[in-house]
């Protein structure tokens, strides 16, 4: 049976010299996976391998879902057109971490609207607006939620922020910490959407600062998490 569902590209893998492996986080059926044959050589028809760039949103039509197997397409579309996310050099760099990012920690093959839709208006967000430098951080922290870690939030007067335990607390524990200059930062971020996120003034410093202890956050609670290869061009296309 053909399911038709939205889809959030998260990466594409060359297969073969003509083919893609493609991951996309859908809305009906969470991750899955799909095998395109022969897309880099195809020159007709309504699939073309741009529309498999990190973080596209598209419609598709799949074959069958079977639970751990490559699925196919019967018919892809652009469902969001970006105007800049893929030609702005900031903005698709960003895109390029957090596809790295959304690979390293959604793993499960079933329906979550509520981070499909999280996914889908953030994504809009950036493509439509100018001031993005915060924007990976702010998104990071949103992501939580729906991964199950968001900050708890009663003590946030605290002097540190327990990354093992995910929470605020008075005295310095063994675990690793967010302190001083950026836990000022972070609990800024916690308080705001993604309309104020320049209101947050960071130098570059501060910010990869405040991005590497995010990264731990992550490592610390998503199993297998890996600290994202993009990292690097990140902060220096940012610098």
């Amino acid at each position: 049976m053909s399911v038709a569902t939205k889809a959030v590209v998260l990466s594409s893998l060359r297969y073969g010299d003509s083919s893609l492996i493609v991951r996309a986080y859908t809305r009906a059926a969470g991750l899955q996976s799909y095998l395109l044959k022969g897309i880099l050589k195809q020159q007709k028809g309504r699939m073309r391998s741009a529309m498999f760039q990190p973080l596209t949103q598209l419609e598709v039509v799949s074959g069958p879902i079977r639970p751990g197997k490559l699925g196919y397409l019967k018919e892809a579309r652009v469902n969001i057109p970006y105007v800049t996310l893929h030609t702005d050099v900031r903005k698709s760099t960003i895109a390029l971490f957090l596809s790295e990012v959304l690979t390293g920690c959604i793993r499960e093959e079933e329906a979550n609207p509520g981070l499909y839709s999280y996914l889908e208006h953030t994504l809009q967000w950036l493509d439509n607006h100018g001031n993005t430098a915060n924007f990976h951080i702010r998104f990071l922290l949103g992501l939580t939620r729906y991964l199950g870690f968001y900050p708890d939030c009663e003590t946030t007067g605290a002097a540190y922020f327990d990354l093992q335990e995910g929470a605020f607390c008075a005295a310095q524990p063994l675990n690793p910490v967010i302190s001083g200059r950026p836990l000022e930062h972070f609990r800024a971020f916690l308080g705001i959407n993604f309309d104020a996120i320049d209101q947050v003034k960071m130098t570059q410093a501060e910010r990869r600062e405040l991005l590497r202890l995010l990264v731990v956050y992550y490592e610390l609670h998503v199993h297998g998490f890996k600290k994202p290869r993009s990292l690097d061009v990140l902060d220096e296309v940012f610098s």
